[in-house]
């Protein structure tokens, strides 16, 4: 038995369902593998989300200690957000989804000259 968050789980694989249960996690978790990011460079980055659902998404992402998010004392205010050791314990895995989508593209659509250069 897994109990984490006075949750209890029979399976590891329900706890690692339990915190990614959405697609917009593992896109906000992807964009900081390369390094930390303020709000509005996430937003521009994964610009389908809205702002309602990223605050949302990192609050959460926060509270399970995927993210650090960092506030400096100034005027305006800064805040910037990071991958926990845990977190970037995921990037091998998300590798691997990103070399999946590609495969799977190729084999059943179309990859666009504008993807061609993302990561």
């Amino acid at each position: 038995m897994y109990l984490i968050n006075d949750k209890e789980f029979k399976c590891s694989v329900t706890v690692t369902l339990d915190v990614f249960n959405d697609r917009w996690k593992l896109a906000i978790i992807w964009h900081l593998l390369d390094n930390e990011k303020r709000f509005k460079d996430l937003r521009q980055e994964i610009s389908e989300i809205t702002q309602k659902t990223l605050t949302v998404k990192l609050k959460e992402l926060e509270a399970k200690n995927i993210i650090h998010r960092e506030v400096f004392a100034q005027v305006p205010p800064k805040v910037v957000y990071s991958l926990t050791n845990i977190g970037k314990k995921l990037e091998p895995l998300l590798q691997e989804m990103y070399k999946w989508g590609i495969d799977y593209t190729k084999e059943f659509g179309t990859i666009t000259a504008s993807c061609k250069n993302i990561k």
